[in-house]
């Protein structure tokens, strides 16, 4: 029976060490939000650094790296030129006329019976009439409203600066701090850690352009939909649906939720029943058939995982752990097929003294 070593070192040894733990986990804890924003940064970097090394076949890579973060800065930029307006415009057209859409909605509820009933007995109607009156008085509220949460806003434009200045470091010196790694390796694993990273890298480009592919088949479908539905703007509200459904699960729902909110004055209550018919029928389709097929020939990696790494990742870490969730799958599977084939390649010595016991 071994003898256990229970001298005062090792007892001072072993609440060192849980003593070492507990500080790790409390500063990785304090400095959750700089270490979110680097892994943010990185999967920028590794998602530009293909369109950068095809531009740099031609140029410079300082101007392809430049070119390629001003087209990244100029999408949102473009995305909320080409919808702000338009949505700001109905916002006050919503105000002006909802005294005229609850008119509407009165004749509605009087022609049918069921509906007439329930207004008599809750006056609903009345209701809706009497804050349809108030709504173009709180438009100044809601300025107000939005202005004061003009300093979250400050504060998420300087982590997005923070985090593009980061990437742009990592892209440009990227290639250089994984030579300096790859040559600090012993020579059998140098070549196998450097193909492991470089497979990886293409997991994730490969990530970025399965869910533009991805979002781009959600907008066409979207835009199709509202152009049959004749509803204005159907053009801005397929590339907010675009944008949205890059977030994986929940996107394509808050998508989803806005268009209906415009529908509700438009061709009501027709379009806003097959928009939510449509929205519902369509995210089980690209949740269970499309993202899956996508990002398996993508990733390479198998449907089922996919689906099971998005659901556990948003469940853990919101948004960013379904937007993450993919490529970390596909990295972890990647390092450990590769470590699989190292121990293949390379078995583990057997040890001498218990091989002569």
């Amino acid at each position: 029976m071994p003898r256990i070593d229970s001298t005062p070192q090792a007892i001072a040894r072993a609440v060192l060490v849980v003593a070492a733990v507990v500080m790790v986990l409390y500063l990785l804890y304090l400095l959750r939000r700089p270490i979110s924003w680097l892994v943010i940064a990185a999967f920028i970097a590794i998602a530009a650094a293909g369109p950068v090394n095809f531009l740099q076949r031609r140029m410079k890579r300082g101007w392809a790296i430049a070119i390629v973060y001003v087209t990244l800065i100029l999408i949102p930029v473009g995305l909320g030129a080409l919808l702000i307006p338009p949505l700001v415009g109905e916002v006050e057209n919503l105000a002006d006329e909802a005294p005229s859409y609850v008119q509407d909605i009165e004749e509605f509820v009087e022609d049918n019976d069921t509906l007439r009933g329930l207004n008599e007995d809750y006056d609903i109607v009345t209701k809706l009439d009497e804050e349809a009156e108030k709504l173009p008085e709180k438009i100044p509220d809601a300025a107000a409203a939005l202005s004061d949460i003009g300093v979250g806003v400050v504060n998420s434009v300087f982590a997005g600066v923070t985090i593009l200045i980061l990437s742009i470091f990592m892209v440009s010196a990227g290639p250089r701090w994984v030579t300096r790694f790859v040559e600090m390796q012993r020579p059998e694993h140098a070549d196998r850690i450097e193909r492991t990273l470089r497979r990886i890298a293409n997991a994730v480009g490969n990530y970025v352009g399965g869910a533009l592919i991805q979002a781009t088949i959600a907008g066409v479908s979207a835009f199709v939909v509202l152009t049959i539905l004749d509803a204005p703007f159907a053009g801005p509200l397929a590339v907010l649906v675009f944008a949205f459904d890059l977030i994986p699960v929940v996107g394509a729902t808050i998508a989803a939720f806005l268009v209906a909110i415009l529908l509700l004055f438009v061709n009501f209550p027709v379009a806003l029943f097959v928009w939510i018919g449509f929205a519902i029928a369509y995210q089980q389709i690209e949740n269970y058939i499309i993202q899956p097929q996508i990002q398996r020939r993508a990733t390479r990696i198998e449907a089922f995982v996919v689906l099971v790494a998005v659901l556990f990742g948003s469940t853990l870490f919101g948004i960013l752990g379904a937007i993450l969730a993919i490529p970390a799958a596909a990295s972890i599977q990647i390092a450990v097929a590769e470590w699989l084939e190292y121990r293949r390649e390379y078995p583990p010595e057997p040890d001498v003294a218990s091989a002569s016991a």
